[in-house]
């Protein structure tokens, strides 16, 4: 006896979509789909361009919602802000799984089409730029690589020119602890943030009065777990390159493995990790 097939339709599931929208329509898929153009034979590429690509969605969201973030600081909605800020810490964990499934590429499946990348490198992702520039580490010299892209220069220098989400979080950490901003160091426009002692001081009133200060702790420890997700982002970007090129040159120019390891030791929100050996 033969089964009879499920049909969806019958229970009044669409299965036409000739005039409406369908799944496909909506995401825009063929175009999405239609984006991956491997330059070699080498059955690996593929996996290096859709690796590449689905990151840069993972950031623009994460650009998405840190914008949303430092809007709703600045709106005092602060529930907001800390529901798009846990956010950005789990879109930083889906961007560290997505090394995983890059090491299962060797060496070897590398090396079968590294020369069709030509100079073009991850260190040229202007997303990855905006990011660090809305966190707060603003290296002016990293804008160089976006010149031949006018409206992306221009982009990553209007944030250079306005505070960065921590600059707001301090200004209100200021407005908190002392009941204005008057004493508040300026902000780093364009330089990446270095601890000031005055900040960390504050920092300090709000962790040993928790109870008094139970927001900017909370804020305090959601920009922790922010950059404590970073920072595994970077770790598992050095190991991933180092195991499949060694100590080779980048394909950008950088000194690959060696240009990612001092990126390890750069601070997002030093103040909230130093104070830590004070507590």
């Amino acid at each position: 006896m033969v089964e009879k097939v499920y049909d969806p339709g019958t229970e009044g599931a669409k299965m036409s979509f000739a005039d409406a929208m369908s799944y496909g329509d909506y995401l825009h898929l063929d175009g999405i789909l239609g984006q991956q153009h491997p330059l070699s034979q080498a059955h690996d590429e593929m996996l290096f361009i859709i690796q590449h690509q689905t990151s840069e969605l993972w950031m623009k969201l994460a650009i998405h919602e840190m914008d949303a973030a430092r809007r709703a600081l600045k709106a005092g909605d602060t529930s907001n802000m800390f529901k798009m800020l846990a956010r950005v810490s789990r879109i930083f964990e889906q961007l560290n799984s997505a090394w995983d499934v890059l090491r299962t590429m060797t060496p070897a499946d590398y090396t079968k089409f590294r020369a069709a990348l030509g100079p073009s490198s991850g260190f040229q992702s202007y997303q990855n730029r905006m990011i660090e520039y809305i966190l707060g580490n603003r290296n002016p010299n990293l804008l160089k690589p976006h010149e031949h892209r006018p409206h992306i220069h221009q982009m990553l220098v209007d944030e250079l020119d306005r505070p960065s989400f921590y600059d707001e979080v301090i200004t209100l950490l200021f407005r908190t602890v002392d009941g204005s901003d008057e004493h508040m160091p300026p902000p780093q426009l364009r330089s990446p943030h270095a601890a000031v002692p005055e900040i960390q001081a504050r920092w300090k009133t709000v962790y040993e009065n928790i109870d008094q200060y139970w927001m900017m702790y909370e804020l305090g420890e959601k920009l922790v777990d922010i950059e404590d997700y970073f920072r595994r982002w970077r770790f598992n970007h050095v190991t991933t390159v180092e195991r499949v090129i060694g100590f080779k040159r980048g394909t950008g120019g950088t000194a690959g493995v060696e240009y990612l390891r001092k990126m390890l030791g750069v601070e997002l929100f030093p103040e909230l990790w130093h104070l830590r050996g004070e507590l």
